[in-house]
Order: structure tokens, then C-alpha cells, then sequence
């Protein structure tokens, strides 16, 4: 996961890229098997212990997805950014505000 997160005039400007291949349950494989679903379902993001982003993703949502947002924050806030897929593999990464 690479995360970025940049304080200007108080507010935080966070983008995230999750690499992740997001299979959707619907691609078949060169013998027409279904390859099984397979992808991010919740996406968290905390800011000095309070929650500033949160999204439920499903199977739509493309590989490697891209995330943006902004929030109120400082310079030095520390981000914990946790994601889970539907196999409960999950990850969580941590950053400073610059």
C-alpha cells in the first residue's frame, strides 16, 4: 500500500493506491472456470485514534483501487489506514502527515 498525506491550511490531503487484484467472481478462466471472488470489502482510516475515512467496497471496484480524501488535520498527524477482503486477509499501514 502506498499512502501519502499532505497538510495544507489545516486541511489533509490523503491519496492511498492498494494493490490488490480485486477479482470480482465473474472472469472465467481460459476453461471457462470462474475465478472466485476475491476483493477489498472495508476500507478504514484513522487520524490520532479517531476515524476520518471509511468505505465498504465490493466487487466492482477495480484492481489496484485508488483512494483521495481530505480531512481536518495537522502536520505530524499519525494515519492508520486498514483494509479486509473477502478471504480475511487484511493490512494495516501507518503514516505521518508532512
Amino acid at each position: 500500500m502506498r499512502i501519502r498525506a499532505q497538510e495544507n491550511k489545516g486541511r489533509v490531503d490523503v491519496k492511498i493506491l492498494i494493490r490488490h487484484d480485486m477479482e470480482s467472481g465473474l472472469r472465467k478462466t481460459e476453461n471457462g472456470n470462474l475465478v472466485p471472488a476475491w476483493y477489498i470489502h472495508t476500507l478504514k482510516v484513522e487520524a490520532q485514534g479517531t476515524e476520518v475515512f471509511n468505505a465498504q467496497f465490493g466487487p466492482a471496484v477495480s484492481r489496484d483501487p485508488f483512494v483521495n480524501f481530505r480531512y481536518q488535520g495537522a502536520k505530524g498527524d499519525k494515519l492508520i489506514v486498514t483494509w479486509m477482503d473477502t478471504q480475511n486477509d487484511s493490512r494495516r499501514d501507518e503514516v505521518i502527515v508532512s
